[in-house]
């Protein structure tokens, strides 16, 4: 578990590092606030709809040849990824670039599938939370670095990014162990491994059902967040770099006491469908604060109680959808989930860029600005209502069978 968990955090430390200037790195191809929202969409979308294809093949052959394999394959992508971002002198580079890194780009996904591989059933909720921690972790350091980077030279966080993961890929070569031994591995089928089957394969699993609908339009509210904070915080409050960066850095913060330290308390008393429950409506009402927020301190505030509500629920149902699959398709499960995410981050750019593109000229401060978010807290209490239902459903008495 620690090798995986230092994989992880170096991970995201780089991908932290260029979230609080990718926007404005398309912002210097750009002539008005409108059109850099329309073009950080398109990048966004070229990631999105990339990793939307490969992510169940990815997912499938890590269940084939191993976990490490593909996880060292992700890492050389996001450094050439990040580089040539870094060296971009057009608008179509950046496009073009994201398309290569979305490609190869599954290490969440394979994460996961690490960790069941290595973690009995009745404890993966746990693990998966120390994961989440980890990706908290990372956007404590990560977004707090690239913002004062970015101060200096919008240029210089990507290539702090590349050079970070390298490291990862080196230290994945040299010391990171194979989770998968060959008597678990499965053949590579194409026939399952396109994207369309790999969600239905993924509906099928015994007791998910809804959860596939919640995790997708959890995922896209997510996604319509992601693509929304920087130019939001810049219209509403006039964020720069390092303002976006400290932001994401409180964030990672909680998110890593969170999942890292309160989450296996709380899974000593609740069950994961209890804690997934409860924190739906908590991202919900989350969603709901940042919309609504007129000054910047709002932000954090709603930051720290929002992700104290909502910070179980993630971890909870990655852990009932693992637990739903045998050992033989945990990769390919976890490329399905992934496939599903990145469906998601695929739609999310073209609702979070109208929405910020009708509401751009308001002025500094106006709660209108925040109209991303409201739609959210929709999306999310849509998801909150179906899984509360499931799991209902799933308690309620079955009918005996017919003598």
């Amino acid at each position: 578990m620690p090798f995986i968990l230092v994989t992880v955090l170096l991970d995201m430390v780089a991908i932290g590092l260029i979230v609080p200037v990718l926007p404005l790195i398309v912002g210097n191809f750009t002539d008005s606030p409108a059109e850099q929202t329309f073009w950080f969409g398109a990048v966004a979308f070229a990631f999105g709809v990339a990793n939307f294809f490969a992510a169940p093949i990815l997912g499938a052959l890590s269940d084939r040849f191993g976990r490490r394999p593909v996880l060292l394959l992700g890492f050389s992508g996001l450094a050439a990824s990040f580089i040539v971002t870094g060296l971009a002198t057009a608008l179509w580079m950046l496009i073009a670039v994201r398309l290569l890194s979305g490609a190869l780009q599954a290490n969440a996904a394979v994460a996961n599938a690490y960790v069941a591989d290595i973690t009995p059933p009745a404890e993966r909720a746990r693990r998966f939370g120390l994961l989440g921690a980890m990706f908290g972790l990372g956007f404590i350091l990560g977004p707090m670095a690239g913002g004062l980077l970015g101060a200096i030279d919008v240029h210089l966080p990507f290539f702090a990014a590349g050079a970070l993961a390298i490291a990862n890929w080196l230290y994945g070569f040299f010391v990171l162990p194979e989770s998968l031994p060959p008597a678990r591995r499965r053949p590579f089928e194409w026939r399952r491994a396109h994207p369309f089957s790999a969600l239905r394969q993924l509906r099928a699993l015994q007791g998910v059902g809804p959860l596939v609908a919640v995790i997708g339009l959890a995922s896209l509210a997510q996604f319509t967040l992601h693509s929304s904070w920087v130019l939001h915080n810049a219209f509403k409050f006039g964020w720069g770099p390092a303002e976006n960066g400290w932001s994401l850095f409180v964030v990672g913060i909680m998110s890593f006491l969170v999942q890292g330290v309160l989450l296996r308390h709380l899974l000593k008393r609740f069950t994961p469908r209890r804690l997934a429950a409860v924190g739906l409506i908590g991202s919900s009402l989350t969603y709901l604060g940042f919309g609504l927020a007129t000054h910047g301190w709002m932000m954090y505030a709603v930051i720290v109680v929002g992700t104290l509500l909502g910070g179980g629920a993630q971890a909870s149902i990655q852990s009932l959808v693992s637990n739903a699959a045998d050992a033989q398709n945990q990769g390919q499960t976890a490329g399905s989930v992934a496939s599903l995410t990145s469906l998601m981050a695929v739609i999310a750019p073209t609702i979070a860029a109208p929405l910020l593109g009708i509401v751009s000229h308001l002025p500094r401060g106006d709660v209108w600005i925040g109209l991303p978010f409201l739609f959210c807290a929709l999306l999310q209490a849509i998801g909150a209502s179906l899984a509360i239902s499931h799991f209902r459903r799933q308690r309620a008495p079955q009918p005996a069978p017919a003598v």
